[in-house]
C-alpha cells in the first residue's frame, strides 16, 4: 500500500493544475481538467461505479458499492481538491524522493542555494527514518491536496480489490478550485450521494478539523485630492496616507502574524495608491460568530470615523462574508463524524490533534449547503510554499484511516 500510494502522489503532482485568483470562468483554469480526467480514468479501470467526469465544471465523482448485505444505510463520502495554490508555481514539479531522513537541512536545490531547514522548520525532525517527499525548491510539490487525492484513490483500490472489507456504499469526489474559494460553486450534491463525508485536505498526521474560521473578505478604497504639494495646504487629501491612517487604526497584533489557535485576526493582502486613490484588500477572520460580527463592524465603522475628519465619500468600506464555521453545522447532530474520526486514529496509534482549522476547506462551504463534512489530514507540511514536504509512511497510515473509517 505504501508503494501504491506513493506511486500516485508522484504521478498527480508533476500535473500542472494550478487554480487563478479573479477568474471569470469555472474552472479558473482548464488544465485542472488533465487531473480529472486521469482520475476518472483510473477509477473506471479499477472497478469503481458511477464514476462520472463533469466535462463542463470538471468534477470527478465515482462509487464503491457495499459489501454489508445492506448493514449500513446511510452513504459516506470522501473528498479532495484537485488544484494547487495560486501563491507558488505549480509548473514542471519534480518531487524529490529522501528515504530514511536523517534529521539534517534538506538541500532541495543546490545550484539556488535552496535550503529545508531544521532550524526553520523544526518539525522535520518528527520524521528521522521515515520517508519524506519534497519538491527541488523551484515549485510547490502539491501535497496540498494531491496528497489526499492519492489517499483517497489508494483507500478506493483496496476496497473495491478487497470486497471481504465489509463496508456501506461509498462514493468520492474530486473537485476544482478549492483553493481560490470556489470548489463547491458548481458541486453536485445530489450526484454524490453521500449523507456525510469528510475532506482530506489537512496537515500533519493525526490533524482533525471540525471547526474553522468565519470569514469575510473586505475592502477599502480611499479618494484623495491631488493638489501641488507647493500650495496643498487645506486642500490636499493624500489617499495613500489615509490608507494608512486606516491601517493603523485596526488592532495591530491581531494579525495573523501575530495570533493562533482560536485567535481572529485582520490581514491585509493587498495594497495599491498614489495620491488621488488608494486601494487595500483584507481577509477578516474569527472563530466566534459574535466576534466576528465585532470585527466586521469595527472596519466599517473606522471608515465612518476617517469619513467625518476628511470628508463624506472619503473612505468607502465594503465587507462581504466568504464562509462560515462548520461546527455549526456538525455539532451536535453529527457529532459521530468526530467521535468515528478520533476513535479510528486512536485504533491505528495516531495521536489525534483536533485543532480548529485557520483558514477554510471544501467541506465548511459543503456543511453549510447540507453535507456536513469535517477534514482529515494528508500528511503534509508547509502548504503554499516551496518548502512543502509530505511523509510517506503518514500517507499510508491516512490510507488505513480512511479505510477504517469506512466499517463504522
Amino acid at each position: 500500500m505504501k508503494e501504491n500510494v506513493l506511486k500516485r502522489f508522484l504521478r498527480y503532482v508533476k500535473i500542472d493544475t494550478q487554480s487563478q485568483e479573479d477568474a471569470t470562468c469555472f474552472p479558473s483554469t482548464e488544465k485542472q481538467k488533465n487531473l480529472a480526467r486521469v482520475l476518472a480514468d483510473e477509477l473506471t479501470a479499477m472497478g469503481a461505479s458511477e464514476v462520472c467526469f463533469d466535462e463542463q465544471y470538471g468534477y470527478v465523482y465515482a462509487a464503491i458499492p457495499a459489501t454489508d448485505d445492506g448493514e449500513h444505510s446511510e452513504v459516506l463520502g470522501f473528498i479532495a481538491h484537485m488544484d494547487t495554490s495560486p501563491d507558488v508555481s505549480g509548473a514542471d514539479v519534480t518531487p524529490l524522493v529522501w528515504e530514511d531522513y536523517d534529521g539534517k537541512d534538506i538541500h532541495l536545490h543546490h545550484e539556488k542555494n535552496i535550503v529545508l531547514s531544521v532550524e526553520e522548520f523544526p518539525e522535520l525532525c518528527n520524521y528521522i527514518g521515515k520517508t519524506i517527499i519534497t519538491s527541488d525548491g523551484t515549485t510547490l510539490l502539491g501535497a496540498d491536496d494531491k496528497a489526499g487525492v492519492a489517499e483517497i484513490m489508494t483507500m478506493a483500490e483496496c476496497l473495491l480489490m478487497n470486497p471481504e472489507i465489509k463496508h456501506g456504499k461509498i462514493v468520492v469526489a474530486f473537485t476544482p478550485d478549492e483553493e481560490v474559494g470556489a470548489g463547491v460553486d458548481h458541486f453536485d450534491i445530489a450526484r454524490f450521494g453521500a449523507d456525510y463525508a469528510y475532506t482530506v485536505d489537512g496537515g500533519e498526521l493525526g490533524e482533525f478539523e471540525y471547526e474553522n474560521f468565519n470569514a469575510a473578505a473586505a475592502s477599502v478604497t480611499v479618494n484623495g485630492v491631488s493638489v501641488h504639494p507647493g500650495s496643498a495646504k487645506d486642500k490636499m487629501k493624500n489617499a495613500n496616507r489615509i490608507a494608512i491612517e486606516f491601517s493603523s487604526m485596526l488592532p495591530q497584533n491581531e494579525v495573523p502574524e501575530h495570533t493562533q489557535g482560536y485567535e481572529g485576526f485582520f490581514h491585509l493582502t493587498d495594497m495599491h495608491g498614489d495620491i488621488e486613490k488608494a486601494t487595500m484588500q483584507y481577509l477578516i477572520r474569527e472563530h466566534d460568530s459574535v466576534k466576528f460580527a465585532e470585527r466586521k463592524d469595527l472596519f466599517l465603522k473606522i471608515a465612518d470615523e476617517l469619513n467625518k475628519k476628511y470628508g463624506n465619500g472619503t473612505v468607502v468600506a465594503e465587507v462581504k462574508d466568504s464562509y462560515y464555521n462548520m461546527k455549526e453545522q456538525i455539532v451536535p447532530k453529527y457529532a459521530f463524524l468526530v467521535d468515528n474520526a478520533v476513535d479510528a486514529m486512536k485504533k491505528l496509534g495516531i495521536n489525534p490533534l483536533v485543532r480548529p482549522a485557520r483558514g477554510g476547506t471544501d467541506g465548511a462551504a459543503l456543511s453549510f449547503m447540507g453535507l456536513p463534512c469535517p477534514n482529515l489530514c494528508t500528511g503534509g507540511h508547509n502548504f503554499h510554499s516551496r518548502f512543502e514536504y509530505c511523509c510517506v509512511e503518514s500517507m499510508q497510515k491516512i490510507v488505513l484511516l480512511l479505510i477504517n473509517l469506512c466499517t463504522y
